[in-house]
Protein backbone atom coordinates (compact mmCIF):
# COMPACT_ATOMS: atom_id res chain seq x y z
CA UNK A 1 0.00 0.00 0.00
CA UNK A 2 3.38 2.24 0.99
CA UNK A 3 4.44 1.89 -2.55
CA UNK A 4 1.04 2.56 -4.13
CA UNK A 5 0.96 5.61 -2.17
CA UNK A 6 4.25 6.42 -3.93
CA UNK A 7 4.07 5.59 -7.22
CA UNK A 8 0.94 7.98 -7.51
CA UNK A 9 2.77 10.74 -5.80
CA UNK A 10 5.13 10.42 -8.34
CA UNK A 11 3.01 10.19 -11.44
CA UNK A 12 1.52 13.47 -9.69
CA UNK A 13 4.95 14.80 -9.93
CA UNK A 14 5.87 13.82 -13.11
CA UNK A 15 3.02 16.09 -14.53
CA UNK A 16 4.47 18.48 -13.24
CA UNK A 17 7.37 17.95 -14.64
CA UNK A 18 5.23 18.08 -17.65
CA UNK A 19 3.55 21.42 -17.01
CA UNK A 20 6.84 22.70 -16.38
CA UNK A 21 8.50 22.09 -19.78
CA UNK A 22 5.04 22.92 -21.42
CA UNK A 23 4.98 26.31 -19.32
CA UNK A 24 8.28 27.77 -21.15
CA UNK A 25 6.47 26.75 -25.08
CA UNK A 26 3.14 28.70 -24.43
CA UNK A 27 4.30 31.15 -21.80
CA UNK A 28 6.42 31.95 -25.36
CA UNK A 29 3.83 32.93 -27.56
CA UNK A 30 2.49 35.57 -25.48
CA UNK A 31 5.42 36.95 -23.61
CA UNK A 32 6.83 38.43 -26.48
CA UNK A 33 4.09 41.06 -26.76
CA UNK A 34 4.36 43.48 -24.45
CA UNK A 35 8.15 43.87 -26.47
CA UNK A 36 6.62 44.95 -29.31
CA UNK A 37 6.33 48.25 -28.99
CA UNK A 38 11.10 48.23 -27.91
CA UNK A 39 11.62 45.86 -30.98
CA UNK A 40 10.01 48.58 -33.22
CA UNK A 41 12.20 51.03 -31.03
CA UNK A 42 15.34 49.18 -31.31
CA UNK A 43 15.18 46.48 -34.65
CA UNK A 44 13.41 49.28 -36.22
CA UNK A 45 10.69 46.29 -36.85
CA UNK A 46 7.54 47.02 -39.12
CA UNK A 47 3.93 45.64 -38.60
CA UNK A 48 4.72 42.39 -40.90
CA UNK A 49 8.29 42.14 -39.19
CA UNK A 50 6.17 41.57 -35.77
CA UNK A 51 3.97 39.50 -37.25
CA UNK A 52 6.53 37.53 -38.66
CA UNK A 53 8.51 37.11 -35.03
CA UNK A 54 5.41 35.97 -33.23
CA UNK A 55 4.20 33.77 -36.40
CA UNK A 56 7.93 32.15 -37.10
CA UNK A 57 7.82 30.09 -33.95
CA UNK A 58 3.80 29.54 -34.17
CA UNK A 59 4.30 28.58 -37.79
CA UNK A 60 7.07 26.23 -37.03
CA UNK A 61 5.69 24.63 -34.04
CA UNK A 62 2.74 23.94 -35.82
CA UNK A 63 4.15 22.62 -39.19
CA UNK A 64 6.39 20.48 -36.98
CA UNK A 65 4.14 18.80 -34.58
CA UNK A 66 2.70 15.98 -36.39
CA UNK A 67 6.15 15.18 -37.77
CA UNK A 68 7.86 15.46 -34.85
CA UNK A 69 5.33 13.47 -32.59
CA UNK A 70 5.27 11.15 -35.01
CA UNK A 71 9.49 10.81 -33.90
CA UNK A 72 8.74 10.92 -30.26
CA UNK A 73 5.88 7.68 -30.87
CA UNK A 74 8.37 5.81 -32.73
CA UNK A 75 11.93 6.63 -30.84
CA UNK A 76 10.90 7.49 -27.15
CA UNK A 77 9.05 10.16 -25.94
CA UNK A 78 11.02 11.22 -22.90
CA UNK A 79 14.18 11.77 -25.16
CA UNK A 80 12.29 13.85 -27.79
CA UNK A 81 10.60 16.23 -25.02
CA UNK A 82 14.23 16.77 -23.22
CA UNK A 83 15.95 17.05 -27.15
CA UNK A 84 13.60 19.91 -27.85
CA UNK A 85 13.96 21.45 -24.13
CA UNK A 86 18.08 21.85 -25.71
CA UNK A 87 17.19 22.85 -28.82
CA UNK A 88 14.70 25.43 -27.13
CA UNK A 89 16.76 26.69 -24.69
CA UNK A 90 19.56 27.41 -27.35
CA UNK A 91 16.93 29.06 -29.44
CA UNK A 92 16.09 31.19 -26.46
CA UNK A 93 19.93 32.14 -25.92
CA UNK A 94 20.38 33.05 -29.28
CA UNK A 95 17.11 35.07 -29.81
CA UNK A 96 18.59 37.46 -26.85
CA UNK A 97 21.14 38.42 -28.21
CA UNK A 98 20.09 38.80 -31.94
CA UNK A 99 20.75 42.75 -33.69
CA UNK A 100 18.12 42.39 -35.80
CA UNK A 101 14.58 41.73 -37.10
CA UNK A 102 14.93 39.28 -39.60
CA UNK A 103 17.64 37.23 -37.33
CA UNK A 104 15.20 37.44 -34.58
CA UNK A 105 12.48 35.53 -37.45
CA UNK A 106 14.63 32.62 -37.81
CA UNK A 107 15.99 32.54 -33.92
CA UNK A 108 12.42 32.05 -32.96
CA UNK A 109 11.82 29.60 -36.13
CA UNK A 110 14.40 27.74 -33.99
CA UNK A 111 12.76 27.70 -30.99
CA UNK A 112 9.98 26.86 -32.69
CA UNK A 113 11.53 23.26 -33.20
CA UNK A 114 12.29 23.02 -29.54
CA UNK A 115 8.88 23.82 -29.09
CA UNK A 116 7.53 20.74 -31.46
CA UNK A 117 9.37 18.24 -30.11
CA UNK A 118 8.16 19.53 -26.35
CA UNK A 119 4.40 19.94 -27.00
CA UNK A 120 3.94 16.43 -28.26
CA UNK A 121 5.67 14.67 -25.75
CA UNK A 122 3.85 15.90 -22.79
CA UNK A 123 0.40 15.62 -23.58
CA UNK A 124 1.31 11.72 -25.17
CA UNK A 125 3.43 10.97 -22.11
CA UNK A 126 0.02 12.81 -19.65
CA UNK A 127 -2.19 10.16 -21.58
CA UNK A 128 0.13 7.37 -20.88
CA UNK A 129 0.64 7.74 -17.44
CA UNK A 130 -2.81 8.47 -16.34
CA UNK A 131 -5.04 5.62 -17.43
CA UNK A 132 -8.26 6.11 -15.47
CA UNK A 133 -10.42 8.62 -17.74
CA UNK A 134 -12.01 10.61 -14.85
CA UNK A 135 -8.48 10.85 -13.09
CA UNK A 136 -7.03 11.76 -16.75
CA UNK A 137 -9.85 14.17 -17.33
CA UNK A 138 -8.43 16.34 -14.41
CA UNK A 139 -4.59 15.61 -15.17
CA UNK A 140 -5.23 17.31 -18.44
CA UNK A 141 -7.47 20.00 -16.98
CA UNK A 142 -3.89 20.99 -14.94
CA UNK A 143 -2.19 20.77 -18.47
CA UNK A 144 -4.91 22.76 -20.10
CA UNK A 145 -5.07 25.55 -16.88
CA UNK A 146 -0.99 25.72 -17.36
CA UNK A 147 -1.17 25.92 -21.43
CA UNK A 148 -3.73 28.57 -20.67
CA UNK A 149 -2.89 30.43 -18.09
CA UNK A 150 0.69 30.77 -18.76
CA UNK A 151 -0.08 32.33 -22.22
CA UNK A 152 -1.82 34.80 -19.82
CA UNK A 153 0.90 35.53 -17.31
CA UNK A 154 2.79 35.63 -20.13
CA UNK A 155 2.76 39.43 -20.76
CA UNK A 156 2.79 40.28 -17.15
CA UNK A 157 6.48 38.40 -16.72
CA UNK A 158 7.37 40.26 -19.44
CA UNK A 159 6.80 43.52 -18.50
CA UNK A 160 8.60 43.24 -15.32
CA UNK A 161 11.41 41.80 -16.84
CA UNK A 162 11.31 45.16 -19.02
CA UNK A 163 11.06 47.17 -16.37
CA UNK A 164 13.98 46.25 -15.36
CA UNK A 165 16.39 44.77 -18.29
CA UNK A 166 16.23 45.12 -22.18
CA UNK A 167 13.99 42.84 -24.60
CA UNK A 168 16.22 40.42 -24.58
CA UNK A 169 15.38 39.07 -20.82
CA UNK A 170 12.18 37.86 -21.90
CA UNK A 171 13.86 34.59 -23.27
CA UNK A 172 16.74 34.63 -21.26
CA UNK A 173 14.14 33.59 -18.34
CA UNK A 174 13.49 30.34 -20.72
CA UNK A 175 16.91 29.32 -19.35
CA UNK A 176 16.69 28.23 -16.02
CA UNK A 177 13.16 26.93 -16.67
CA UNK A 178 14.30 24.66 -19.41
CA UNK A 179 17.23 23.22 -16.54
CA UNK A 180 14.78 22.52 -14.53
CA UNK A 181 12.49 20.78 -16.64
CA UNK A 182 15.76 18.80 -18.02
CA UNK A 183 16.30 17.51 -14.39
CA UNK A 184 12.79 16.53 -13.61
CA UNK A 185 12.64 14.75 -17.26
CA UNK A 186 16.12 13.00 -16.66
CA UNK A 187 14.04 11.53 -12.35
CA UNK A 188 10.43 11.49 -12.88
CA UNK A 189 9.42 10.61 -16.39
CA UNK A 190 8.81 7.19 -17.79
CA UNK A 191 10.36 5.80 -21.05
CA UNK A 192 7.08 5.89 -23.43
CA UNK A 193 7.16 4.77 -27.06
CA UNK A 194 4.81 3.06 -29.55
CA UNK A 195 6.37 0.24 -30.39
CA UNK A 196 3.90 -0.02 -33.87
CA UNK A 197 4.45 3.69 -34.63
CA UNK A 198 3.95 3.80 -38.42
CA UNK A 199 7.20 5.00 -40.64
CA UNK A 200 7.86 8.88 -40.63
CA UNK A 201 6.33 10.35 -43.71
CA UNK A 202 8.88 13.34 -44.65
CA UNK A 203 7.01 14.09 -47.96
CA UNK A 204 3.53 14.81 -46.05
CA UNK A 205 5.67 17.00 -43.93
CA UNK A 206 6.97 18.92 -46.52
CA UNK A 207 3.75 19.21 -48.15
CA UNK A 208 2.14 20.90 -44.72
CA UNK A 209 4.95 23.66 -43.93
CA UNK A 210 5.01 24.53 -47.69
CA UNK A 211 1.62 24.90 -48.01
CA UNK A 212 1.16 26.76 -43.98
CA UNK A 213 4.15 28.92 -44.82
CA UNK A 214 2.69 30.14 -48.56
CA UNK A 215 -1.01 30.63 -47.27
CA UNK A 216 0.68 32.78 -43.92
CA UNK A 217 3.14 34.71 -45.89
CA UNK A 218 0.31 35.88 -48.39
CA UNK A 219 -2.07 36.80 -45.55
CA UNK A 220 0.59 38.71 -43.72
CA UNK A 221 2.11 40.64 -47.17
CA UNK A 222 -1.28 41.61 -48.17
CA UNK A 223 -1.66 45.21 -46.52
CA UNK A 224 1.13 46.01 -47.71
CA UNK A 225 1.29 44.62 -51.03
CA UNK A 226 -2.68 44.43 -51.88
CA UNK A 227 -5.00 41.62 -51.61
CA UNK A 228 -5.48 41.86 -55.50
CA UNK A 229 -1.35 41.74 -55.98
CA UNK A 230 -0.18 38.97 -58.20
CA UNK A 231 2.57 37.99 -55.78
CA UNK A 232 -0.01 37.52 -52.91
CA UNK A 233 -2.49 36.12 -54.93
CA UNK A 234 0.02 33.31 -56.30
CA UNK A 235 1.25 32.64 -52.99
CA UNK A 236 -2.42 31.94 -52.08
CA UNK A 237 -3.05 29.33 -54.93
CA UNK A 238 0.31 27.99 -54.33
CA UNK A 239 -0.12 27.07 -50.66
CA UNK A 240 -3.70 25.70 -51.38
CA UNK A 241 -2.45 23.28 -53.78
CA UNK A 242 0.37 21.81 -51.32
CA UNK A 243 -2.16 21.87 -48.71
CA UNK A 244 -4.47 19.78 -50.93
CA UNK A 245 -1.87 18.00 -52.31
CA UNK A 246 -1.40 17.05 -48.16
CA UNK A 247 -4.48 15.58 -47.92
CA UNK A 248 -4.31 13.63 -51.32
CA UNK A 249 -0.81 11.82 -50.20
CA UNK A 250 -2.18 10.96 -46.99
CA UNK A 251 -5.31 9.65 -47.98
CA UNK A 252 -3.11 7.42 -50.46
CA UNK A 253 0.37 6.59 -48.42
CA UNK A 254 0.57 3.78 -46.57
CA UNK A 255 2.16 5.08 -43.41
CA UNK A 256 0.07 8.72 -43.16
CA UNK A 257 1.57 11.97 -40.54
CA UNK A 258 -1.93 12.24 -39.83
CA UNK A 259 -4.83 9.91 -41.41
CA UNK A 260 -7.09 12.18 -42.15
CA UNK A 261 -9.93 9.37 -41.93
CA UNK A 262 -9.89 10.25 -38.30
CA UNK A 263 -11.99 13.48 -39.12
CA UNK A 264 -15.17 11.27 -39.80
CA UNK A 265 -15.26 10.99 -36.00
CA UNK A 266 -17.51 14.30 -35.44
CA UNK A 267 -15.98 14.24 -31.57
CA UNK A 268 -13.17 14.59 -33.12
CA UNK A 269 -13.33 17.04 -35.91
CA UNK A 270 -15.63 19.48 -34.29
CA UNK A 271 -13.06 19.47 -30.77
CA UNK A 272 -10.73 20.37 -33.14
CA UNK A 273 -12.48 23.18 -35.12
CA UNK A 274 -13.01 24.45 -31.60
CA UNK A 275 -9.54 24.33 -29.96
CA UNK A 276 -8.33 26.00 -33.18
CA UNK A 277 -10.70 28.88 -33.89
CA UNK A 278 -10.71 29.58 -30.17
CA UNK A 279 -6.98 29.91 -29.97
CA UNK A 280 -7.25 32.40 -33.28
CA UNK A 281 -9.05 34.93 -31.57
CA UNK A 282 -7.11 34.95 -28.31
CA UNK A 283 -4.11 35.22 -30.13
CA UNK A 284 -5.27 37.80 -32.23
CA UNK A 285 -6.92 39.95 -30.23
CA UNK A 286 -3.39 39.53 -27.69
CA UNK A 287 -1.55 40.56 -30.31
CA UNK A 288 -3.34 44.25 -30.76
CA UNK A 289 -4.75 44.59 -27.37
CA UNK A 290 -1.09 44.74 -26.01
CA UNK A 291 -0.21 47.22 -28.48
CA UNK A 292 -3.27 48.74 -27.36
CA UNK A 293 -2.70 49.09 -23.66
CA UNK A 294 0.86 50.63 -24.77
CA UNK A 295 0.66 52.35 -27.78
CA UNK A 296 -3.13 54.20 -27.40
CA UNK A 297 -4.04 54.32 -23.45
CA UNK A 298 0.22 54.89 -22.87
CA UNK A 299 1.01 51.98 -20.05
CA UNK A 300 4.26 51.01 -19.70
CA UNK A 301 5.24 47.41 -20.71
CA UNK A 302 4.82 46.57 -16.72
CA UNK A 303 1.61 48.61 -16.12
CA UNK A 304 0.30 46.73 -19.47
CA UNK A 305 1.56 43.19 -17.88
CA UNK A 306 -0.12 43.83 -14.38
CA UNK A 307 -3.45 45.24 -16.40
CA UNK A 308 -3.64 42.01 -18.45
CA UNK A 309 -3.45 40.03 -15.06
CA UNK A 310 -7.08 39.05 -13.77
CA UNK A 311 -7.47 37.68 -17.17
CA UNK A 312 -4.99 35.49 -16.25
CA UNK A 313 -5.86 34.85 -12.68
CA UNK A 314 -9.35 33.70 -13.78
CA UNK A 315 -8.24 31.63 -16.75
CA UNK A 316 -6.09 29.57 -14.32
CA UNK A 317 -8.50 29.19 -11.94
CA UNK A 318 -11.71 28.19 -14.07
CA UNK A 319 -9.70 25.85 -16.08
CA UNK A 320 -9.52 22.86 -13.67
CA UNK A 321 -13.30 23.30 -12.90
CA UNK A 322 -14.44 22.66 -16.11
CA UNK A 323 -13.92 18.51 -16.39
CA UNK A 324 -15.94 18.86 -13.18
CA UNK A 325 -18.61 20.74 -15.47
CA UNK A 326 -18.95 18.27 -18.01
CA UNK A 327 -19.49 15.50 -15.50
CA UNK A 328 -22.39 17.11 -14.64
CA UNK A 329 -23.87 18.55 -17.78
CA UNK A 330 -22.14 16.94 -21.07
CA UNK A 331 -19.44 18.20 -22.84
CA UNK A 332 -21.21 20.06 -25.83
CA UNK A 333 -22.68 22.33 -23.15
CA UNK A 334 -19.63 23.39 -21.70
CA UNK A 335 -17.84 23.93 -24.54
CA UNK A 336 -20.38 25.76 -26.77
CA UNK A 337 -21.14 27.92 -23.94
CA UNK A 338 -17.33 28.77 -23.27
CA UNK A 339 -17.56 29.69 -27.03
CA UNK A 340 -20.56 32.36 -26.33
CA UNK A 341 -18.98 33.55 -23.77
CA UNK A 342 -15.58 34.31 -25.48
CA UNK A 343 -17.76 35.96 -28.05
CA UNK A 344 -19.54 38.40 -25.64
CA UNK A 345 -15.86 39.25 -24.51
CA UNK A 346 -14.88 39.74 -28.14
CA UNK A 347 -18.20 41.55 -28.69
CA UNK A 348 -16.86 44.32 -25.53
CA UNK A 349 -13.76 44.49 -27.09
CA UNK A 350 -14.57 45.19 -30.30
CA UNK A 351 -16.11 48.96 -28.77
CA UNK A 352 -13.27 49.74 -26.83
CA UNK A 353 -12.40 53.91 -27.12
CA UNK A 354 -9.45 55.75 -27.60
CA UNK A 355 -8.87 56.98 -24.56
CA UNK A 356 -10.03 55.89 -21.10
CA UNK A 357 -10.31 52.39 -22.80
CA UNK A 358 -8.81 50.15 -19.78
CA UNK A 359 -11.86 49.29 -17.95
CA UNK A 360 -13.85 48.45 -21.16
CA UNK A 361 -11.11 46.34 -22.16
CA UNK A 362 -10.50 44.61 -18.88
CA UNK A 363 -14.75 43.41 -18.93
CA UNK A 364 -13.81 42.23 -22.60
CA UNK A 365 -10.62 40.32 -21.49
CA UNK A 366 -12.40 38.49 -18.48
CA UNK A 367 -15.08 37.14 -20.49
CA UNK A 368 -12.53 35.68 -22.70
CA UNK A 369 -10.66 34.27 -20.14
CA UNK A 370 -13.99 32.64 -18.84
CA UNK A 371 -14.69 30.82 -21.97
CA UNK A 372 -11.09 29.91 -22.44
CA UNK A 373 -11.09 27.96 -19.04
CA UNK A 374 -14.50 26.45 -20.32
CA UNK A 375 -13.74 25.70 -23.95
CA UNK A 376 -9.91 24.16 -23.50
CA UNK A 377 -9.89 21.09 -20.86
CA UNK A 378 -12.94 19.55 -22.21
CA UNK A 379 -12.08 20.06 -26.23
CA UNK A 380 -9.19 18.25 -25.43
CA UNK A 381 -10.20 15.59 -24.05
CA UNK A 382 -12.48 15.36 -26.13
CA UNK A 383 -9.70 15.25 -29.15
CA UNK A 384 -7.66 12.80 -26.27
CA UNK A 385 -10.69 10.51 -25.83
CA UNK A 386 -11.91 9.86 -29.37
CA UNK A 387 -9.10 8.32 -30.37
CA UNK A 388 -7.68 5.21 -29.27
CA UNK A 389 -4.80 4.79 -26.68
CA UNK A 390 -2.38 3.74 -29.03
CA UNK A 391 -2.45 7.06 -31.07
CA UNK A 392 -2.26 8.85 -28.34
CA UNK A 393 0.95 10.78 -29.73
CA UNK A 394 -1.30 11.57 -33.56
CA UNK A 395 -3.99 12.74 -30.97
CA UNK A 396 -1.53 15.17 -28.88
CA UNK A 397 -0.03 16.16 -31.76
CA UNK A 398 -3.12 17.39 -33.81
CA UNK A 399 -4.50 19.04 -30.56
CA UNK A 400 -1.18 21.00 -30.18
CA UNK A 401 -1.34 21.62 -33.88
CA UNK A 402 -4.99 23.29 -33.85
CA UNK A 403 -3.84 25.97 -31.13
CA UNK A 404 -0.56 26.56 -32.76
CA UNK A 405 -2.12 26.99 -36.26
CA UNK A 406 -5.23 28.62 -34.65
CA UNK A 407 -2.59 30.96 -32.90
CA UNK A 408 -0.52 31.50 -36.23
CA UNK A 409 -3.55 32.24 -38.46
CA UNK A 410 -4.94 34.37 -35.46
CA UNK A 411 -2.21 37.03 -35.71
CA UNK A 412 -1.81 36.61 -39.27
CA UNK A 413 -5.38 37.39 -40.26
CA UNK A 414 -6.75 39.44 -37.72
CA UNK A 415 -3.21 41.30 -37.69
CA UNK A 416 -3.45 42.15 -41.66
CA UNK A 417 -7.06 43.08 -41.44
CA UNK A 418 -6.07 45.80 -39.16
CA UNK A 419 -3.40 46.61 -41.28
CA UNK A 420 -5.75 47.02 -44.36
CA UNK A 421 -7.62 49.42 -42.33
CA UNK A 422 -5.00 50.99 -40.45
CA UNK A 423 -2.53 51.97 -43.62
CA UNK A 424 -4.65 54.02 -45.68
CA UNK A 425 -6.61 54.84 -43.15
CA UNK A 426 -3.68 57.35 -41.21
CA UNK A 427 -2.25 58.08 -44.67
CA UNK A 428 -5.27 60.40 -45.57
CA UNK A 429 -5.67 61.91 -42.07
CA UNK A 430 -1.97 62.96 -41.88
CA UNK A 431 -1.99 64.33 -45.56
CA UNK A 432 -1.75 67.60 -45.17
CA UNK A 433 1.07 67.43 -42.76
CA UNK A 434 3.31 66.67 -46.45
CA UNK A 435 5.48 63.89 -44.77
CA UNK A 436 8.49 62.72 -46.46
CA UNK A 437 8.11 59.46 -48.18
CA UNK A 438 9.85 57.30 -45.87
CA UNK A 439 8.56 59.35 -42.71
CA UNK A 440 5.09 58.13 -44.02
CA UNK A 441 5.94 54.56 -44.91
CA UNK A 442 7.25 53.89 -41.40
CA UNK A 443 4.25 55.99 -39.71
CA UNK A 444 1.94 53.35 -41.87
CA UNK A 445 4.22 50.23 -40.80
CA UNK A 446 3.23 50.51 -37.07
CA UNK A 447 2.06 52.99 -34.66
CA UNK A 448 5.30 52.94 -32.77
CA UNK A 449 6.51 53.63 -36.02
CA UNK A 450 4.35 56.79 -36.23
CA UNK A 451 5.10 57.64 -32.85
CA UNK A 452 9.35 57.62 -33.57
CA UNK A 453 8.36 59.43 -36.52
CA UNK A 454 6.30 62.00 -34.66
CA UNK A 455 9.64 62.89 -32.36
CA UNK A 456 11.04 64.50 -35.40
CA UNK A 457 8.13 66.75 -36.22
CA UNK A 458 7.14 69.81 -35.07
CA UNK A 459 4.90 69.69 -31.43
CA UNK A 460 1.55 70.62 -33.62
CA UNK A 461 2.10 68.45 -36.50
CA UNK A 462 3.38 65.53 -34.04
CA UNK A 463 -0.42 65.94 -32.12
CA UNK A 464 -1.80 65.52 -35.08
CA UNK A 465 0.19 62.61 -36.56
CA UNK A 466 0.02 60.76 -32.71
CA UNK A 467 -3.69 61.52 -32.69
CA UNK A 468 -4.27 60.24 -35.74
CA UNK A 469 -2.57 56.86 -35.36
CA UNK A 470 -4.37 56.41 -32.26
CA UNK A 471 -7.59 56.79 -33.69
CA UNK A 472 -6.75 54.19 -36.77
CA UNK A 473 -5.11 51.85 -34.60
CA UNK A 474 -8.48 51.54 -32.83
CA UNK A 475 -10.68 51.73 -35.98
CA UNK A 476 -8.07 48.50 -37.45
CA UNK A 477 -8.15 46.61 -34.00
CA UNK A 478 -12.64 47.24 -33.90
CA UNK A 479 -12.77 45.95 -37.45
CA UNK A 480 -10.15 42.47 -36.52
CA UNK A 481 -11.73 41.77 -33.72
CA UNK A 482 -14.96 41.77 -35.10
CA UNK A 483 -13.63 39.05 -37.74
CA UNK A 484 -12.70 36.80 -34.66
CA UNK A 485 -16.43 37.37 -33.11
CA UNK A 486 -17.65 35.20 -36.84
CA UNK A 487 -14.74 33.20 -36.54
CA UNK A 488 -16.24 32.16 -32.64
CA UNK A 489 -19.42 32.40 -33.96
CA UNK A 490 -18.83 29.44 -36.94
CA UNK A 491 -17.26 27.77 -34.19
CA UNK A 492 -20.08 27.67 -31.93
CA UNK A 493 -22.40 26.64 -34.46
CA UNK A 494 -20.33 23.76 -35.03
CA UNK A 495 -20.14 22.54 -31.60
CA UNK A 496 -23.88 22.97 -30.57
CA UNK A 497 -24.18 20.57 -34.17
CA UNK A 498 -21.77 18.32 -33.97
CA UNK A 499 -19.82 17.91 -31.07
CA UNK A 500 -21.81 14.51 -28.53
CA UNK A 501 -22.80 15.91 -25.45
CA UNK A 502 -21.29 12.99 -23.68
CA UNK A 503 -19.08 10.23 -25.63
CA UNK A 504 -17.27 6.97 -24.09
CA UNK A 505 -13.69 6.81 -24.97
CA UNK A 506 -12.45 5.31 -28.74
CA UNK A 507 -11.37 2.08 -29.28
CA UNK A 508 -9.95 1.38 -32.87
CA UNK A 509 -13.51 0.46 -34.25
CA UNK A 510 -14.69 3.55 -33.32
CA UNK A 511 -11.99 5.69 -36.17
CA UNK A 512 -12.28 2.93 -38.41
CA UNK A 513 -8.89 1.91 -38.25
CA UNK A 514 -8.23 -2.04 -38.27
CA UNK A 515 -7.72 -3.53 -34.67
CA UNK A 516 -4.28 -5.02 -33.94
CA UNK A 517 -4.80 -7.75 -31.32
CA UNK A 518 -1.39 -6.52 -29.96
CA UNK A 519 -2.43 -2.94 -29.65
CA UNK A 520 -5.73 -4.03 -27.74
CA UNK A 521 -3.75 -6.60 -25.40
CA UNK A 522 -1.66 -4.01 -24.18
CA UNK A 523 -4.21 -1.17 -22.99
CA UNK A 524 -4.58 -0.86 -19.56
CA UNK A 525 -7.58 -3.15 -18.46
CA UNK A 526 -9.57 -1.00 -15.89
CA UNK A 527 -9.66 1.94 -18.96
CA UNK A 528 -10.87 -0.70 -21.15
CA UNK A 529 -13.44 -1.76 -18.91
CA UNK A 530 -14.29 2.61 -18.12
CA UNK A 531 -14.88 2.76 -21.73
CA UNK A 532 -16.78 0.04 -22.38
CA UNK A 533 -19.60 0.43 -19.24
CA UNK A 534 -21.61 3.23 -18.12
CA UNK A 535 -19.76 3.83 -14.72
CA UNK A 536 -16.85 5.64 -14.14
CA UNK A 537 -14.29 4.39 -11.83
CA UNK A 538 -13.57 6.81 -8.75
CA UNK A 539 -9.29 7.96 -8.39
CA UNK A 540 -9.00 5.34 -5.40
CA UNK A 541 -10.23 2.80 -8.16
CA UNK A 542 -7.75 4.16 -10.62
CA UNK A 543 -4.95 1.70 -12.15
CA UNK A 544 -1.48 3.02 -10.74
CA UNK A 545 1.62 2.68 -12.91
CA UNK A 546 4.66 1.57 -12.13
CA UNK A 547 7.55 3.96 -13.21
CA UNK A 548 10.12 1.27 -12.65
CA UNK A 549 8.73 -0.06 -15.90
CA UNK A 550 8.92 1.69 -19.21
CA UNK A 551 5.62 2.35 -20.96
CA UNK A 552 4.95 0.91 -24.65
CA UNK A 553 1.91 0.65 -26.30
CA UNK A 554 1.60 -1.91 -29.03
CA UNK A 555 3.14 -5.06 -29.55
CA UNK A 556 7.15 -5.71 -30.37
Amino acid sequence: MADMHGEDNKRWWALAVLCTALLIITLDNTILNVAIPALVRDLDASTSQLQWIIDGYTLVFAGLLLTLGSVGDRFGRKGALMIGLVIFGSGSTLSAFTGSANQLIFTRAAMGIGAALIMPSTLSLLTNIFRDPRERGRAIGAWAAVAGASGAFGPVIGGVLLAHFSWGSIFFVNVPIVVIALIGSWYLLPSSRDADAPRLDPLGALLSIAGLVAVLWSIIEAPSKGWTNGTVLAGLALGIGFLAGFVVWELRTSHPMLDVRFFNNRRFTAANIAITLVFFAMFGQAFLATQYLQTVLGFSPLESGVRMLPMAVLMASLAPVAPRLVERIGTKLVVGGGLITVLVGLLVLATVPVSNGYIHLLIGFLFVATGMAMTMAPATESIMGSLPPAKAGVGSAMNDTTRQMGGALGVAILGSVFATVYRPGIADRVASLGLAGDQLSKAQDSIGGAVQVAGTLPSESARLLIASAKAEFVNGMHLAIYVGVGVIAVAAIIVFAYLPARARDATDQVTGMPVDPRLVAAMDRDLTIAATTSSTPTIAEAPVMSFTDSVEVGGS
